[in-house]
């Protein structure tokens, strides 16, 4: 299932994300710190959406409160549940 998430609070614009049996297939970020993000989506894929949650939520980037990678936690998360 492809599932499209607007983040709040960071960089990144739009992350892409595909899960097929709970694993993440692909993930893409649209904005947000190229080099970082583009390294996030790569180690994600293949993870248990699940096991990716529980590593990147609570992430803080800059006193912000959130981070690219802890919004990739909550567009797994919003995935799941659909």
């Amino acid at each position: 299932m492809k599932h499209t998430y607007i983040p709040r609070g960071v960089c990144s614009r739009m992350i892409e994300v595909e899960i097929e049996d709970d694993v993440i297939v692909s993930c893409k970020f649209l904005g947000g710190c190229s080099g970082n993000t583009q390294g996030v989506a790569k180690l994600v894929v293949g993870m248990d959406a699940n096991d990716a949650i529980e590593k990147l939520k609570g992430i803080n980037c800059g006193g912000r409160g959130t981070s690219c990678p802890d919004q990739l936690a909550n567009a797994l998360e919003e995935a799941l549940e659909m």
